[in-house]
């Protein structure tokens, strides 16, 4: 797996020309049901892909945090939200919530999840290739296939199954 993850960048970059005119050409023109294909890729692909073995996405990027999500873990780990922004989270440039660093904070060494119940929504959605109106996400699967293999995949097999 770890093979898998050290050239992921390299091979999304190799494809993101491609994958970036594909995705323009879907914003013009998505199939009607495309919102059914993108959920059948990602069941499948979920099937054979253990997130357990990678957690890629929560050792290089972080989620942003809504309010409804810091209420939620706040409450799970028994501190009132200042306390948990404080410890926790940064405003970014874009004012939203973050990590303070990444890898996240609640990653065990095992993969495994601390708050994993409690999670945020980001994190629960990722990578978000089963969201509905997929093709509005563009810019942003495009950045998830340098990070998910999974991800990658999913763009892969979506391109043949949608060109073929």
């Amino acid at each position: 797996m770890q093979d898998i993850i050290d050239n992921l960048p390299k091979q999304a970059k190799d494809k993101h020309n491609e994958n970036k005119k594909f995705f323009q050409k879907l914003k013009k023109k998505a199939p009607k049901n495309l919102d059914y294909i993108m959920q059948d890729l990602h069941e499948d692909e979920f099937e054979r892909t253990d997130c357990l073995k990678c957690a890629n996405c929560c050792k290089t990027t972080g989620p942003l945090f809504t309010n409804k999500d810091i209420e939620r873990i706040s409450k799970f780990l028994r501190l009132k939200p200042q306390q948990f922004i404080a410890q926790y989270l940064r405003v970014d440039e874009e004012n939203d919530y973050v990590l303070q660093s990444v890898p996240c904070t609640f990653l065990g060494v095992d993969n495994y999840c601390s708050i994993y119940d409690v999670r945020p929504k980001a994190c629960r959605e990722f990578p978000h290739t089963d969201r509905k109106k997929f093709q509005q996400i563009a810019n942003l699967t495009l950045k998830n296939v340098a990070i998910c293999p999974a991800a990658y995949n999913i763009v892969e097999a979506m391109k043949k199954a949608i060109n073929s």
